[in-house]
């Protein structure tokens, strides 16, 4: 089949490989001059199974009322007179019941572990290199209730097959030496041996080219301005590149715009259940003698990860509901410094930091919406929020099975029509 996949981020980049390698020819459209150059392009370099339990939690209520007001808050609301967003918020109420949890962290541990099985495969496959360490995550807790309720979670996700389990505080700091400073802070953590990190950019600039020698065509600087429906199925997309307005016909379209997904299909009546989540993240570049962890890490308590590539500390995080709007807000930048100093007193930068932000396409439940929608050609691969690099490479394969009517591997609601 001809099929267009438009956005070429590391879910669309992943799902354009698969269904190339599955026979079909397949055309990346994407707004930017390259592949992964916007949600995928710095955020916090983990391929975290254990990062499963979703922001709707029964905890987080009473932290989001503890954040009210403060500007650095990890989760931090704009709040507009947004009928879609007013009803994504009631949605995400919803999933904050215990059963609506439990569910939704077994659903997401599903898929994970099965993509982070087929990330494997590809890096062994298509020998990629992507300045990736296979170090696990660390959980930090620095709050002792925090500590006390993350046992909930890491016991579903043990009971799913993750290797999630609690450690000690000295434990902590046996795991990441570079801890030792910040060891009159923590309480303990929880480690995942079997967790990755790397480089989300890298990863998908070498897979599109990959792609491309494979056979895939990539039209970059075009911007998708709708899909063309007759009847009960979709003909093609109207794009815009340098060269005006083109119709590409199609015999399926797969969309993977991330954020910028639910623009797309709502002339055609469909409305999807995802609003923008800005992210923030610092690079750091490092000498030799830094003093930088080489474990990567999660800071439940603020919202932020760490990670190593290469010679630069990634640090990102936090999430902002704002809109489109992707304004760096100096507050929420020093912010992501101010905790790593306190973690790593001893760090020493070769340089000063770069600043960057993203939109992350959020669910009510952080499950991803995959699978088929109203058409009986249209398939969509988005609202992965904070977990689409660990999600990209497994909800890719489980797609292109979904395509040639086979039932996909991991046990996770998918979308029918």
């Amino acid at each position: 089949m001809r099929i267009l996949v438009l956005g070429a981020g590391v879910v669309g980049t992943a799902s354009a490989w698969y269904l190339a390698r599955e026979g079909h020819q397949v055309t990346v459209v994407d707004r930017q001059p390259g592949a992964g150059l916007e949600t995928s392009f710095a955020n916090g370099g983990q391929i975290s199974v254990s990062h499963a339990e979703p922001w709707a939690n029964p905890h987080v209520l009473g932290k989001v009322a503890a954040w009210i007001g403060r500007e650095d808050a990890p989760l931090l609301v704009r709040w507009r007179l947004d009928p879609d967003f007013l009803r994504w918020g009631l949605a995400f109420l919803a999933n904050c019941l215990p059963g609506r949890t439990r569910e939704n962290i077994r659903a997401i541990v599903s898929l994970a572990l099965y993509s982070r099985h087929c990330l494997g495969e590809l890096r062994r496959d298509l020998a990629l290199e992507y300045d990736q360490l296979q170090r696990g995550i660390l959980h930090l807790y620095t709050d002792a209730g925090d500590f006390r309720r993350a046992t909930e979670a890491s016991a579903i996700m043990r009971s799913l097959g993750l290797d999630r389990q609690a450690v000690s505080a000295d434990a902590c700091v046996a795991i990441e030496p570079a801890l030792a400073g910040a060891r009159p802070l923590l309480v303990g953590g929880d480690f995942t041996a079997s967790d990755e990190s790397g480089d989300a950019h890298r990863f998908t600039q070498s897979l599109a080219d990959r792609a491309r020698a494979a056979g895939v065509a990539f039209r970059t600087g075009t911007r998708v301005e709708s899909l063309v429906a007759t009847g009960p199925r979709l003909t093609g997309a109207v794009v815009r590149g340098e060269g005006g307005p083109e119709t590409l016909a199609a015999d399926a379209c797969v969309v993977a715009l991330g954020s910028y997904s639910p623009g797309l299909l709502k002339p055609l009546g469909i409305r999807l259940p995802v609003t923008p989540a800005k992210g923030y993240s610092a690079t750091l570049p490092l000498a030799q003698d830094s003093g930088a962890p080489s474990v990567s890490l999660t800071d439940d308590g603020y919202k932020i990860v760490i990670s190593r590539l290469g010679e630069r500390l990634r640090i990102a995080g936090t999430a902002e509901f704002n809109g489109y709007n992707l304004d760096l807000n100096p507050v929420r930048c020093q912010a992501l410094l101010r905790r790593t100093r306190e973690l790593f007193p001893a760090l020493r930068p070769a340089g000063e930091p770069l600043f960057w932000c993203g939109l992350r396409p959020a669910t009510p439940s952080n499950r991803p919406l995959i699978g088929r929608c109203r058409y009986d050609n249209l398939w969509l691969n988005t609202g992965h929020g904070t977990l689409g690099w660990t999600l990209a490479c497994g909800s890719a394969a489980a797609l292109c099975d979904l395509i040639a009517g086979r039932r996909p591997e991991p046990d996770f609601p998918f979308l029918a029509c």
